[in-house]
């Protein structure tokens, strides 16, 4: 890739990290996900994320061309806000889905919703 391209990359990620520092993160105090986001983050990874990923701990452990959403989830470096970022940045093997914060809010609580304790 050119050097301007990876230049045009960090500084979208860096204004991605720095633009969800201000932003409230839900759920910081560690309460319960909110089950309508949940549900509705469910749908959404029904209708976007199914195609490449398991999303469900069911399909978890089946192979796909992504990393299932129970092994994201279970990740130790996986966080709202890395979930988030991660959402808000273009990668290389996805398409370039364009997000609305509410919709970025409820894929990130269904995906954490999988966590094991």
């Amino acid at each position: 890739m050119a050097r301007s391209t990876w230049l045009h990359i960090l500084i979208a990620t860096i204004a991605a990290v720095a633009a969800l520092l201000f932003v409230r993160l839900h759920n910081a105090n560690g309460a319960p996900l909110p089950s309508e986001s949940v549900s509705a983050g469910h749908g959404l990874a029904e209708a976007w994320c199914k195609n490449c990923h398991a999303i469900e701990a069911t399909t978890a452990g089946v192979r796909s061309r992504g990393p299932d959403f129970v092994a994201i989830a279970n990740r130790v470096s996986t966080t709202a806000l890395s979930l988030k970022v991660f959402m808000k940045t273009s990668h290389h093997r996805m398409p370039n889905l364009i997000i609305t914060p509410a919709q970025a809010d409820d894929l990130t609580n269904y995906i954490l919703s999988l966590k094991r304790d």
